[in-house]
């Protein structure tokens, strides 16, 4: 393809995105193809001669989009928001136009210091002081994997100069929530710790991590020989946004000498807000913590904000240092690589770069005060209502609701939660995501995508009644 087809090809695509955008409100959010089908309808080998872009566009129409479920539809009330302000979507293309790679300062210099310009935007935006240093991974699950990893070598002395883990006297633990997201359990395998050394304490009403069971299984390793390593606080859990008590969980943390990672993936961006500051106080009494931009804030995915408050200790383990990517410059600069797993990095700041810049913090406040309000509106109705219940606090945007008709409990009442929030899916009309909570499901709605305005909640509303009513 040379540079006049691309012209042509590419005003087209922006078009074709934009035209998405605009009309994806009245497509199904839900994709209902069945298993396998995409696949059936893609040859099962490569084209021998070229095809036409116009014959991908007419395929993508075609096979992949009513095989999509629509993240950014008005009606998406799944997992969390995964927000792609177009904005930021023209960041991304720039930066995949571009095609330049960050191994080292030298190789992009543009690229390692706009990172280090709009991490440091952020970090003002949610209020931290100055001492925290900010890096952009891919997501926060490699985020909380470099966390441990982080802790793993402080408490260790360094092992991984000598014999790793394997190298040392007794087993190092990771104490968890028991509402922590699977990627904290992962990120806990991955480092090397093994399942049986992560400790799940126990939470109180409101789901959040109780600090005086924490301390209490920190006290019992400690006299059964083993060492305590870190802890892993959230700041909004995926199921009910529940909010650990950061500063209570900072003390002990403190006290014996742990890690303290907070993840706040998901509320992170709340930060942005002075009056959702409270839900993580005592946050600079961690170690390490990671917000997601490519959530409620809006940045397109994937881009994961790490900050810590010892870069030079990320550095020592985290450095790689070939001859090859050696410069003249190297004691002047951050050399990003030595700042996660990668080597190379995508020129991810461009698109939070685009959309900071295009929004204005004020933009960026005005909507998610907006969806905060939404939140609070659907959860009176609710909460007036005979027959449903909110089982969780509302502090962010998420909502834990289960209808309950009389005469309806245990496996019975499970499975009419299932059902109505499958025909709620299957509508095409919403997209809503169960779960397990306390041992019963019940229905997440996570409100949260850009185009998501007052009057999609009451439709939803009209929608989950309409639905429960069908047994």
């Amino acid at each position: 393809m040379d540079a006049e087809e691309f012209r042509r090809i590419g005003h087209q695509l922006i078009d074709w995105i934009a035209d998405y955008r605009a009309s994806v409100g009245e497509l199904s959010v839900m994709s209902t193809v069945e298993p396998g089908s995409v696949r059936e309808q893609l040859p099962p080998a490569p084209p021998d001669t070229p095809e036409s872009f116009d014959a991908i566009m007419r395929d993508m129409e075609k096979i992949i989009v009513p095989g999509l479920s629509h993240w950014q539809h008005p009606n998406f009330y799944g997992y969390f928001p995964s927000n792609g302000e177009l904005s930021s979507v023209l960041g991304d293309y720039l930066s995949t136009g571009l095609g330049v790679l960050g191994l080292s300062w030298q190789s992009s210099p543009a690229l390692s210091e706009l990172e280090e310009v709009v991490t440091d935007w952020v970090r003002q935006m949610v209020a931290l002081s100055a001492a925290w240093s900010g890096v952009i991974q891919d997501t926060a699950s490699s985020s909380t994997l470099v966390a441990l990893l982080c802790a793993r070598e402080r408490t260790s002395n360094y092992s991984l100069a000598r014999g790793g883990l394997q190298g040392e006297a007794s087993p190092l633990i990771i104490y968890v929530s028991t509402h922590s997201h699977s990627s904290v359990d992962k990120a806990a395998l991955l480092a090397g710790f093994g399942r049986t050394n992560v400790r799940a304490i126990p939470t109180d009403e409101h789901y959040a991590m109780n600090p005086m069971m924490l301390e209490n299984a920190i006290q019992q390793d400690i006299e059964r020989g083993l060492t305590p390593c870190a802890v892993v606080a959230t700041t909004g859990t995926t199921t009910t946004t529940a909010l650990d008590p950061v500063a209570a969980i900072a003390e002990v943390a403190h006290r014996y000498n742990l890690w303290l990672h907070v993840d706040a993936a998901m509320a992170g961006s709340a930060m942005i807000l002075p009056e959702c500051r409270w839900m993580w106080e005592g946050v600079e009494g961690a170690d390490s913590l990671v917000l997601n931009a490519h959530k409620w804030l809006g940045a397109a995915f994937d881009c994961s904000l790490y900050y810590v408050r010892d870069p030079e200790h990320l550095v020592r383990v985290m450095s790689t240092n070939p001859s090859y990517l050696q410069s003249a410059v190297d004691d002047r600069v951050k050399n990003l690589r030595d700042w996660g797993i990668p080597l190379g990095r995508r020129f991810r700041a461009l698109k939070l770069w685009c959309l900071l810049r295009e929004q204005g913090v004020e933009g960026l406040q005005a909507r998610l005060r907006r969806d905060l309000a939404n939140a609070q509106w659907l959860t009176a109705q609710i909460q007036e209502t005979p027959g449903w219940r909110v089982l969780a606090p509302v502090a962010l945007q998420t909502l834990c609701v289960r209808h309950e008709p009389a005469g309806l409990e245990d496996e019975a009442l499970d499975r009419h939660t299932l059902a109505w929030a499958e025909r709620v899916n299957r509508s095409g009309a919403a997209y809503l995501t169960p779960a397990i909570l306390e041992g019963c499901w019940m229905v997440r709605i996570s409100i949260g995508a850009i185009p998501t305005e007052r009057t999609h909640l009451e439709a939803l509303w009209t929608l989950l009644q309409t639905s429960t009513e069908e047994r």
